[in-house]
């Protein structure tokens, strides 16, 4: 068993959890700051995984661990999304004015 390997996709989807719940609490700052560490995270897994192959259980416990981050990630974009276009909407009526 590759643990070292899964070990890196489990630390990927904890960040990908802790990004989602400080998107939903509107704290895009941790956001940005989790997105670094996935980014790390992700580099470190690309050297580590090499030539290496996982078993066939190790792969399809991957594509579930791969199957909740894109769900995150699609939930973190939907937020992000509904954030950009609020803002716009409040920045308008200065626009505005200053015009």
């Amino acid at each position: 068993m590759n643990t070292q390997l899964l070990s890196y996709y489990e630390a990927i989807e904890q960040a990908s959890a802790d990004m989602l719940s400080a998107a939903r609490t509107g704290n895009w700052d941790e956001v940005v700051k989790l997105e670094g560490a996935c980014v790390l995270l992700i580099s470190q897994l690309k050297h580590a995984a090499g030539n290496e192959k996982l078993a066939p259980e190790e792969s399809r416990l991957k594509t579930r661990i791969m199957q909740r981050i894109l769900l995150n990630d699609a939930e973190i974009r939907q937020l992000a999304e509904q954030r950009i276009d609020i803002v716009p909407a409040r920045r308008a009526p200065r626009q505005m004015m200053q015009s």
